[in-house]
């Protein structure tokens, strides 16, 4: 039994891992709290609904194109919003990223109504892996596997890139930044873009097994929040392994404490470690 529970914990915490990474990136490196980031991955899950409704577009075919359609997105938002409060204070970037996330939850309930919808018949659907007396769904881990290579593509782009070096070197000192030829409101711009593409591709892969509503990452979006300060601000690998603690904890914590426990277990261990690590476990 304590197997099946950390394997479920595990899936999940890389699931969160990747939600998480999106959010670090646009947090370590403008300095910005994007109150919307979980909306902007229901917007992922919806078009992988969409495309599978419409189309008939499996969801793990239809990555790419969530990728792209919340990396777009994620640029328009830095555009249209984000470039007009970036020089003001920590709390008007705030409060226009949350009246943002109000807007996108409120025109989705309007566009599709307040329903929740669900993804039959995909490739993964109602399949499963037997490990002993471990058994795992297989969109579950497909969507771990997927949250993988898709944090591990991003710490390639940010360490062996032009311009994943531009978006770090911007991160330590965006004055010094400028004044090397490296144009910071171009990386701004595709910084959000690559958050928004974390949560198109995550949005993508718990479609097969997630409910779609108007609502439905709210909650992820939070336990986001607490990834990423728990891991280290601007920390990729830092979010990876936070996430994965999150997952365990929420696992462990809802089996021996029950369901309603869980998530008071996670910010308790959260304040405890940040106590110790104010800047996170992999902060600097």
């Amino acid at each position: 039994m304590l197997g099946q529970i950390i394997s479920n914990g595990l899936l999940m915490g890389f699931i969160y891992s990747l939600v998480a990474v999106g959010l670090t990136l646009t947090w370590g490196v403008m300095d910005i709290t994007n109150f919307a980031h979980g909306e902007m991955l229901m917007l992922g899950m919806y078009s992988a609904f969409w495309m599978f409704q419409l189309y008939s577009i499996d969801p793990l075919l239809s990555i790419p194109i969530s990728a792209a359609v919340i990396f777009v997105l994620g640029i328009l938002i830095y555009k249209l919003i984000i470039k007009k409060v970036l020089g003001g204070t920590g709390l008007t970037a705030l409060l226009a990223t949350f009246g943002l996330s109000m807007f996108l939850k409120n025109l989705v309930q309007y566009l599709w109504t307040p329903n929740y919808r669900y993804i039959n018949g995909a490739i993964v659907t109602d399949n499963k892996i037997v490990i002993g007396n471990i058994i795992l769904g297989m969109p579950q881990v497909v969507a771990a596997i997927g949250s993988i290579a898709m944090t591990l593509i991003v710490i390639y782009f940010m360490n062996k890139t032009k311009t994943g070096k531009a978006i770090q070197a911007t991160a330590l000192n965006r004055d010094t930044a400028s004044l090397m030829g490296i144009d910071t409101g171009k990386i701004y711009a595709i910084t959000f873009g690559l958050s928004g593409a974390c949560v198109g591709v995550a949005g993508a892969l718990m479609s097969s097994f997630f409910p779609i509503y108007p609502q439905s990452g709210a909650l992820y979006s939070i336990l986001a929040f607490v990834i990423v300060a728990l891991g280290g601000f601007g920390n990729i690998k830092g979010a990876l392994f936070a996430g994965l603690i999150i997952g365990l904890t929420e696992a462990v914590g809802g089996y021996f404490l029950g369901t309603q426990f869980k998530y008071a277990l996670v910010f308790l261990i959260y304040l405890i470690v940040i106590q110790v690590r104010p800047k996170g476990l992999f902060g600097w």
